[in-house]
This record gives structure tokens, C-alpha cells and sequence, in this order.
């Protein structure tokens, strides 16, 4: 099984190291002690959200840039190291493809919650110029 917290440091030392930069240089600027940085980098430990800020900070990269990386590591790991689904009763089982077209009563009684969004802005709005 692959954790989250391997897969994360995984990509920090990823980052640090094609920067060019040293666990203490990072470690100083993010404000974290050398070894807890280490033990992050190596999966050993689980960063708060604000360490992760803090240690994105110091590398110059957003975490929601390290969180996709992680993301796509994750999938990755995922698709090589499928669960086996033996010991789950098949009423149980995620149907493994999507049904090429669904019946036409399949959302029957269906209630939206969610208004529909009339202006969906481009990202090019969203970011402060």
C-alpha cells in the first residue's frame, strides 16, 4: 500500500533537489528544524497543512502544484498496485467503466441542489493583475 506521507516527501526532495538546494537551506527558510524536514522528505512523518505552506514557501512553488504532483503520483500508484476485490460481495464492488449511456428514467426523481452557474470566469479573472 502506498502512503500519502511517502508520496509527498517523495516530491519535496524532488523539488528541493532539481533546485539545487539543501535540506538546511530549506529548512532555515521554511522555518523547520533539518531533521523534521528530513523525516518529512522521507515519508517518516505527517506535515501539518502549515508546514507544507511553510516549506512551499521556501522552495517558491504553490502547494497546489506539489498537491497535483502528489496527486498524479498517487493515481500512478493506484493504477500498478490495484486492490484485489476477491473478499468485497459484488454489490459492493465501484463498477470498473462507466456505462456508455444511461437509461433514460435514471434521474427520475432527481432533485438539483445546486443552481446551475450562469458565468463560469476564465482563469485569466481569477488571477489579480
Amino acid at each position: 500500500m502506498v502512503l500519502l506521507r511517502q508520496l509527498l516527501g517523495d516530491v519535496l526532495r524532488r523539488l528541493r533537489v532539481r533546485q539545487g538546494r539543501t535540506l538546511r537551506e530549506v529548512s532555515t527558510l521554511a522555518r523547520v528544524s533539518l531533521g523534521y524536514l528530513s523525516e518529512v522528505e522521507r515519508g517518516q512523518k505527517e506535515a501539518s497543512s502549515e508546514l507544507l505552506a511553510s516549506i512551499c514557501g521556501a522552495l517558491g512553488v504553490p502547494l497546489s502544484q506539489v498537491f497535483r504532483e502528489v496527486s498524479d503520483q498517487f493515481a500512478l500508484a493506484e493504477l500498478q498496485h490495484a486492490p484485489v476485490l476477491a473478499d468485497v460481495p459484488e454489490r459492493e464492488r465501484i463498477p470498473e467503466t462507466v456505462p456508455a449511456s444511461l437509461p433514460e428514467d435514471a434521474f427520475e426523481g432527481f432533485r438539483a441542489v445546486v443552481p446551475p452557474i450562469e458565468h463560469t470566469p476564465e482563469v485569466k479573472d481569477m488571477v489579480a493583475a
